[in-house]
């Protein structure tokens, strides 16, 4: 932002202010400046005949004489002469000014004012408003407001004071005496007139100024800040310290859940060729679209959101931010029917207990609610940890389980292709590898997120062959008789299997808290509009909110559990579908695709998620319809 105290920068580049659109005062005046040289600008400015007839056009009413007297003064180079101190020229000869009336200036001026319109995003261009008062209180909430302060306070000044007889426009050189005192009471007048001073004082030169005042350097090149910010923006948050090894950790966390234990079902589903080719193929598409969203934010530097509300406008924004609400519930809704099975199998078989899945699904509100009521999400990194744990523990034990059945009974029976439900894989598949809502969390906590890629490279590999050796050898190991959740087919009576299915149950439910807590975030941002920290009827609201919340997730568990393969395929293909094969490649085609290829591969992921998203979410509707 240029000082209203020196307007004297060594370059201005015509271009819009700042999120503004393209204002330029000069153009007003007729003045066009292509750079901010100053001996040829004032060259120019002063002699060339697009001055005089700007200046005619100005006074059309009035004969113009003010070329004919300034070309007596110049000098055959084109520059002021400088006279002796009892001279009619002022003795810094490079200083010259503009007389336009006061009211015209503010005309020019008030186009490069920020409104209330303009803070709140309603308004098309700067100072549209006509609430003078408005712009005068609007500079006290800007940026370096006590730097712009005298320029609104002359705005709403001349603006709000009697028209007087205006004066014929001319251009005249200030007198000896005008410099000093004449334009102290000028925006920045003050600060000039003590840098001059102390210059004097000092015995050196004073600074060359190009015009008497920032107005009518303002007014003249209509320029109040550079097309690039001066000083740049402070990062939102500090800079990241993640080590790849800790990102490569936080990625196993959010792509290795309860997934794995609905892929063997997933595959019974699609047949074991087919399923292990087109789960290879959803995870290098998923991971397309993973680094096309990390290479986007480099040039929309936002979060997901951000970045489709910057880009397509506030509807993309709620579109991701919905697509994520949706897909989070759906989330916690299949860990609690996975909880509810687990821990029903676990009680039937340790303790006897026979009773209905859905108490098992209302006993976990028990546990959800008062977790749901911690806001800082840093408090519930300890069920993370455990959780981890637990999971890795369970899945050691499954490929333990499933190559020694395998080596000592065979194959069971199996399909390459199943035509009848093979769409029902492809909705699983997405859910499994659904993680995307992470990857700019994690690239932002990187020390050097110039590696993520490759990390990001890595894991997916990592987990692609996870994922797909889970899925055949269980498929292979139990066949037809495939369980929705895996676990379950283990034997029942085996203490270790109890321990294995009670540790994996707990390790999904202390995780459901975390997998809720974006979603409850995003529905409060949308429906409060105070954080309620200090206000106790606000917080007792988000507390009934998040109680209904929860309870709502355990509605929808109790009415998926009787089919959670098709519940699961569902929430993939309609939630998961958007966030990883419609978004990314929409927001990489518009700001970052720039070769034919790189737009070409945006179209091609973008018409493959359209046809997931519509294809197997009807063939699952479908399904579930002839079940019911």
């Amino acid at each position: 932002m240029v000082s209203p105290a020196y307007a004297e920068p060594v370059e201005i580049r015509r271009g819009k202010k700042i999120n503004s659109p393209n204002r330029n005062g000069a153009q007003d005046i007729g003045l066009s400046p292509s750079s901010f040289n100053r001996q040829n600008n004032i060259n120019r400015l002063a002699a060339s005949p697009p001055l005089a007839q700007s200046y005619s056009q100005l006074s059309k009413s009035q004969p113009y004489s003010g070329q004919n007297a300034l070309d007596s003064h110049l000098s055959s180079s084109g520059k002021f002469p400088v006279t002796d101190s009892s001279g009619s020229f002022n003795q810094t000869p490079e200083t010259f000014a503009i007389d336009i009336p006061k009211q015209r200036q503010a005309e020019i001026v008030k186009k490069h004012l920020v409104t209330e319109d303009d803070l709140a995003g309603n308004s098309e261009h700067y100072g549209s408003s006509g609430n003078n008062h408005a712009l005068y209180s609007t500079s006290h909430k800007l940026p370096g407001g006590d730097a712009t302060h005298e320029v609104y306070k002359w705005h709403a000044e001349i603006e709000n004071a009697p028209m007087k007889r205006t004066r014929s426009h001319s251009l005249h050189l200030p007198r000896p005496t005008d410099p000093d005192t004449s334009n102290i009471r000028e925006p920045g007048g003050f600060r000039r007139h003590h840098v001059i001073m102390k210059a004097r004082q000092a015995g050196k030169e004073p600074p060359n100024i190009i015009t008497r005042n920032f107005i009518d350097f303002l007014t003249m090149y209509g320029h109040f800040a550079e097309a690039t910010p001066l000083i740049p923006r402070e990062r939102a948050t500090e800079g990241g310290t993640a080590t790849p090894s800790k990102a490569v950790f936080l990625l196993l966390k959010s792509f290795v859940g309860t997934g794995v234990m609905f892929l063997p079902k997933a595959f019974c589903n699609g047949g074991m060729v087919f399923s292990s080719v087109v789960l290879v193929f959803i995870g290098l598409i998923s991971l397309v679209s993973f680094l096309l969203l990390v290479q986007t934010r480099l040039h929309v530097p936002y979060g997901f959101g951000g970045i489709g509300g910057v880009l397509y406008g506030n509807w993309m924004r709620l579109a991701v931010l919905f697509s994520i609400t949706i897909s989070q519930i759906g989330f916690v809704c299949a860990y609690m029917i996975f909880v509810a099975k687990n821990l029903k199998s676990v009680a039937e078989q340790v303790m006897g207990i026979r009773t209905d899945l859905y108490m098992y699904i209302i006993g976990q509100l028990f546990v959800f609610v008062p977790l749901a009521m911690i806001r800082r999400i840093s408090r519930l990194s300890f069920t993370a940890l455990i959780a981890d744990a637990f999971i890795m523990f369970g899945l050691l034990y499954l490929y333990y389980f499933d190559i020694s059945k395998l080596v000592k009974d065979g194959v069971s029976d199996i399909k390459p292709f199943n035509p009848e439900d093979f769409a029902l894989f492809i909705g699983t598949a997405v859910f499994t590898f659904e993680g995307i809502g992470l990857i700019i969390p994690i690239t932002e906590s990187m020390k050097e997120p110039e590696r993520f890629p490759g990390v990001l490279t890595g894991v997916m590999v990592f987990i692609t062959v996870l994922f797909t050796s889970m899925g055949a050898l269980s498929y292979a190991t139990f066949g037809s008789a495939i369980e929705t959740v895996v676990i379950i087919n283990l034997p029942s009576d085996d203490p270790i299997v109890q321990t294995v299915q009670f540790l994996y149950a707990l390790a999904i439910l202390l995780s459901i808290p975390l997998q809720l807590f974006p979603a409850i975030r995003i529905m409060e941002q949308g429906l409060f509009e105070k954080s309620g920290k200090h206000d106790p009827y606000v917080k007792w609201q988000k507390n009934i909110f998040r109680f209904l919340t929860v309870v709502a997730c355990a509605l929808i568990s109790w009415g998926g559990a009787s089919d959670l393969d098709k519940f699961v395929s569902l929430i993939g293909s309609f939630a998961c579908v958007p966030l990883c094969f419609l978004y990314p490649p929409l927001f990489h085609y518009k700001a970052a695709a720039r070769s034919f290829g790189a737009k070409s591969l945006d179209v091609f992921i973008f018409m493959f998620g359209v046809f997931s998203l519509f294809y197997t979410t009807y063939i699952t509707i479908r399904k579930w319809g002839e079940n019911e």
